[in-house]
């Protein structure tokens, strides 16, 4: 029988549709759709195919835009935001606007060609959270901006397009995004009832159940939610309550990078290199001018990494009602990828 469970978070409703169930390993994915690959602006020698860096990892002494770097950063081509300009909040009748500025930057993970952050080292992976880190607490200090959201499009049907070279992309946006603040409130909802962060009281049950726990090494434990929205959900969580992923200490970093890629090295060997979106949830920023602005987010919430497989569609029922339809229990995808060796 089908069931309906409840995310503790935000309160959204999934439905595990056990009768449409498949064993674990029929959930299987591929480049078998994807066009063929162009040739790529993102390889070391290619750097007049971007716009000027923003951000490098290079030896010292190295100019910029030639090769020798290990890590870039440089402004997206297509940027969703403009980062000239300013806001102009204003009102049109009963709709409110601004205008569309932001920043919108492509970090370059490797300048190698690889595709997958999965195949990647360890200590790369650790200096692209490095770059996470430091290009957000640049992006901060431009006051017009509330968030920065770090994402990864990998794949294809993940809308990571034709090239197929490691890199993510980050967003800072005016406003704090609707998905976050649905966190945010929820977090705090909870936390004004139980004194608790949410996210620590689910991180002790499942260190405690084990039973949708897939890691838990130095630090971090990466589960499968008990309301998974989709096949193989994963989330990254450390054990220590931070609201603020900035706030990751250099030492942590490398753990963090751990984790990561033996999740990442689980779902491609599992699951045959599926497509995936990452999204990494911190707190927004505060500013002092605006003072008891969520001002108990340093308790009630905790920045977590979202993993999102592509290996099922999102269709009318999801768009029309906000529940999402999930074929696979959290519990069976914990236990595969457990079993996944690496």
């Amino acid at each position: 029988m089908p069931e309906l469970r409840k995310d503790p978070i935000i309160g959204r409703w999934v439905i595990i549709a056990t009768e449409r169930a498949k064993r674990p390993d029929q959930f299987s994915s591929s480049y078998a759709e994807a066009p063929a690959e162009t040739a790529c602006p993102f390889c070391e020698g290619a750097e007049d195919s971007t716009p000027p860096e923003i951000y490098s990892v290079r030896p010292r002494g190295s100019p910029a835009n030639s090769p020798g770097w290990e890590l870039r950063v440089v402004p997206s081509i297509s940027p969703f935001l403009k980062i000239e300009g300013d806001l102009e909040r204003r009102g049109k009748g009963l709709y409110d606007l601004m205008n569309g500025i932001g920043a919108h930057e492509v970090v370059i993970e490797t300048n190698k060609h690889i595709a997958n952050m999965a195949d990647i080292s360890e200590e790369q992976i650790s200096r692209v959270i490095t770059c996470y880190i430091d290009r957000m607490l640049d992006l901060e200090k431009d006051r017009r901006f509330k968030y920065v959201l770090v994402f990864k499009n990998y794949g294809w049907s993940s809308g990571g397009g034709r090239v197929k070279h490691s890199r993510s992309q980050l967003i800072a946006t005016p406003v704090n995004p609707k998905r976050v603040k649905e966190e945010l409130s929820g977090a705090h909802f909870y936390y004004d009832y139980h004194e608790r962060c949410v996210f620590c009281d689910i991180i002790k049950q499942e260190m405690s159940s084990k039973d949708r726990m897939i890691l838990d090494i130095d630090g971090f434990i990466a589960i499968s939610p008990f309301a998974s929205r989709f096949p193989f959900e994963v989330w990254i969580m450390p054990k220590k309550h931070s609201c603020d992923f900035t706030a990751l200490e250099q030492d942590r970093r490398r753990d963090l990078a751990r984790i990561m890629k033996q999740v990442l090295l689980k779902l491609k060997k599992g699951l045959n290199d599926p497509a995936y979106n990452y999204v990494i949830h911190s707190a927004p920023f505060r500013r002092p001018s605006k003072a008891g602005y969520w001002k108990s987010v340093d308790y009630d919430y905790h920045w977590h990494i979202e993993i999102i497989p592509r290996l099922t569609r999102v269709a009318g029922f999801e768009w029309g009602t906000g529940f999402y339809i999930c074929p696979l229990t959290p519990e069976d995808a914990a236990k595969f990828l457990r079993e996944v060796e690496v």
